[in-house]
């Protein structure tokens, strides 16, 4: 029986608008070809460790660029590619009456201010692990085993919703139960398969 829900933020509770960003960072000359090499050449994942701060990952990026990037204007572009996802948060406020809710996110420092002081994040749910805080990042079973020692988690009890396949490998391979978010409609087909009752105002499906 499932009696706690974890939510994925980026990509789950908000959607990722970063073309605009993507196209702010080539117009400035940022050889974005190989985009999983460029996120590896300015450490992302090392930002989301907590190793790199969202200040120095930022000079970083304007290092890559072939033109001088105004300091102020790259700090709000980088902010400004969320987009708050209603269905989702409505779903994990409601689920909060009956069952334990609770956060995990890959995430640095400047995005999870931003989380909270744009949608209040910290309060969606029973509680939020910050990967940047922990000093792991998923799909490392570190994090996992943080979450299940922080919240008092039972892996078998446990479902997992996370827009990214590897995410929701890592989730399985810790014993949880997860989803892969596709849309909101699928999650929650997929969340009663599992027996979890939906609160208003999604009785109807």
């Amino acid at each position: 029986m499932i009696s706690n829900v974890v939510f994925d933020v980026g990509g789950v509770l908000v959607r990722l608008r970063y073309q605009p960003f993507v196209r702010y960072l080539q117009d400035a000359g940022v050889d974005l070809a190989d985009l999983p090499a460029w996120l590896a050449s300015i450490d992302l994942d090392a930002h989301e460790r907590g190793e790199i701060t969202g200040e120095e990952l930022l000079d970083r990026i304007a290092a890559s660029a072939a033109r001088p990037l105004d300091p102020d204007e790259l700090g709000r572009r980088w902010l400004d590619m969320f987009e708050r996802t209603g269905e989702m948060f409505d779903l994990a406020s409601g689920l909060k009456g009956e069952y334990r809710v609770y956060l995990l996110s890959n995430v640095g420092d400047l995005h999870w201010r931003h989380f909270d002081a744009t949608y209040a994040i910290e309060g969606v749910g029973h509680g939020a692990i910050a990967s940047f805080r922990v000093g792991a990042i998923k799909p490392s079973a570190a994090i996992y085993r943080e979450a299940e020692r922080r919240f008092g988690l039972d892996p078998a009890a446990t479902v997992f919703i996370d827009d990214l396949k590897r995410n929701i490998a890592g989730a399985r391979s810790c014993g949880w139960n997860a989803i892969h978010h596709v849309n909101p409609s699928m999650t929650r087909s997929e969340l009663k398969a599992l027996g979890v009752r939906l609160p208003p105002p999604f009785h109807e499906e």
